[in-house]
């Protein structure tokens, strides 16, 4: 088998068979194929898709790349929640341990944010003394003991899909539906999940800027989850503007603690209970979204959920007790407001203008090797549909280094739209895509 004959049947528009894709998976995870073959195939999948099935093996093939973690033996449907990435979105922190306050296993394995985008492992990181570096066997008593896991992906866990990530990063492929729904699918499936609950952001701060976009993406994910025999839901969130009031890293876990106080802001509570209330159903611990969502809140009222956040935090090495006492987390030096141009309503928010903002303080990462300080971050004090008066703070920027700061200051000022006229907001939830029950 060679793998030009490869390249070809897909560059011009044919289909690969399941053999030569796990010969090419394969070889490529051997590194017997050469980037720059990977990189001709990839681009050939950008423009030429790939039909189901065949995305599917290619798929399955990326997740038996390497290591599969078997949790069967914990009671329960595990089920885990996946995001694509936004601005402000803190969402897993406080998710995870109220869904497991109710009895449905959580495991889950999170990224690093790069560019505009903040990532789940960097957010734990400003707990102190918290280690997302767990080996497997580790994750499994984790899950086992508490309910859940939070940690990074590791070495063994689909390797095809780390190496063929970052080609795609340097080859102009990364927009693929097919690369990128292969990519996020054979990691979950290969965490032992039994169910999957996908946010799909659409909007400015987003991957998918429109929500033909988001639709396509959001389908074929759970078109694969599917055909794996996993049910699958995918909610279509919108991304419009930063989600609650923070953007960084120790801010942004604040916030989502918050949410477990009951006193978090009314966007990420809510988002919070929608994408919790799909995994307690798929969880089998709620017949109805209502009544999963009177079980969540009774889970975050008692304490519960907060207390299992605790356990888990003390379980994986970090100071539990910073979850009531915030001044034990990373801070800034330096705090300054920024004030709006004009007076008005804020017409709308540049998300991602937003969250570069941010990454130039030092909350995020122009390249995989950055430093991340997580004591820097943004305060969004105006949202879209607020009145604000001239002078009055869109944002307060908290900062270490002055570095950054006037382009910082300068892009998020131009990331707000001002104008006369009242704004009325879309829907947080756009739409619920769900696979048939098995």
């Amino acid at each position: 088998m060679r793998v030009q004959d490869i390249i070809a049947i897909k560059r011009d528009g044919g289909e690969l068979d399941p053999e030569q894709i796990r010969f090419f998976i394969g070889g490529y995870t051997d590194g017997s194929i050469p980037d720059y073959q990977a990189a001709a195939l990839a681009m050939a999948i950008m423009l030429r898709g790939m039909e189901p099935d065949e995305l599917s093996v290619w798929t399955d093939a990326m997740l038996h790349s390497g290591s599969v973690v078997d949790l069967s033996m914990i009671p329960g449907v595990k089920v885990d929640k996946h995001s694509t990435g936004g601005v402000g979105d803190k969402i897993s922190i406080c998710l995870a341990p109220a869904v497991a306050a109710c009895g449905v296993p959580v495991p889950m394995i999170s990224g690093r944010g790069l560019g505009h985008t903040g990532g789940t492992l960097d957010k734990l990181e400003s707990i102190p003394g918290f280690s997302v570096d767990q080996p497997v066997e580790r994750f499994c008593e984790l899950v086992a003991k508490h309910g859940l896991a939070l940690i990074g992906q590791t070495e063994d866990l689909a390797p095809a899909d780390r190496k063929l990530y970052a080609l795609r990063d340097v080859t102009g492929t990364v927009p693929s539906i097919p690369l990128i729904s292969s990519s996020i699918m054979s990691k979950k499936l290969a965490e032992g999940m039994d169910a999957l609950v996908l946010d799909v952001k659409v909007g400015a701060g987003a991957f998918m800027k429109t929500e033909p976009e988001a639709r396509r993406l959001a389908e074929t994910l759970v078109g694969i989850g599917s055909r794996a025999g996993k049910r699958v839901s995918a909610l279509m969130t919108r991304m419009a503007e930063p989600l609650g009031e923070a953007v960084g890293n120790a801010n942004e876990t604040i916030e989502a603690i918050e949410v477990l106080k009951g006193r978090g802001p009314a966007d990420v509570t809510e988002l919070t209970y929608a994408l919790g209330a799909e995994m307690l159903v798929l969880g089998g611990k709620a017949e109805s979204a209502a009544e999963a969502r009177e079980k969540l809140g009774e889970a975050i009222s008692s304490g519960r959920a907060l207390q299992t956040l605790k356990d888990l935090v003390a379980a994986q090495g970090g100071d539990a007790e910073a979850m009531d006492d915030y001044s034990r987390f990373p801070g800034a030096a330096h705090t300054i407001d920024v004030g709006s141009a004009e007076a008005g309503v804020v017409q709308s928010i540049d998300a991602a203008e937003v969250g570069i903002g941010g990454m130039l303080l030092g909350a995020g990462r122009q390249v995989a090797s950055d430093e991340v300080d997580h004591g820097v971050g943004v305060t969004v004090h105006k949202h879209v549909g607020d009145e604000v008066a001239e002078g009055e703070p869109l944002v307060s920027l908290a900062y270490n280094a002055d570095g950054g700061l006037t382009d910082a200051t300068n892009r998020i000022l131009d990331a707000y739209t001002i104008g006369p006229d009242p704004v009325a907001k879309g829907p947080l939830i756009i739409d619920v895509i769900r696979s048939e029950p098995a």
